[in-house]
């Protein structure tokens, strides 16, 4: 039997960073074999609101199991080119350095 839940991934301050991840512990049933995934959820944080979920330049990943113990969710942006809004800088300026802020995912395994 799988779970599923929803976790936060934290790409800090301005200037941000290309790469973040939040590691999902306490999943006693996942084993070597599980399949773990991981989206993007539209669910507003202290920095974003629900639509820069939607339309953020964001991808997301479950890797890294751990047998007994959980997994890895890591999160990536290609882009040095979005800010959300209010938070400065133009299109591919050198201050756009990588996302900001935090950002909601869920994920499930089985």
């Amino acid at each position: 039997m799988g779970a599923q839940g929803t976790s936060t991934l934290d790409f800090g301050a301005h200037p941000g960073t290309y790469h973040a991840t939040v590691a999902v512990t306490g999943q006693a049933g996942i084993v070597a074999g599980s399949l773990a995934e991981a989206w993007i959820r539209p669910e507003a944080t202290a920095d974003h609101t629900s639509e820069d979920h939607m339309v953020g330049v964001l991808r997301v990943v479950a890797a890294d199991i751990i047998a007994g113990t959980g997994f890895t969710i890591h999160g990536f942006t290609d882009s040095d080119s979005y800010q959300a809004p209010g938070h400065g800088g133009t299109p591919a300026s050198p201050q756009n350095s990588g996302l900001t802020g935090q950002w909601s995912v869920a994920w499930a395994w089985n």
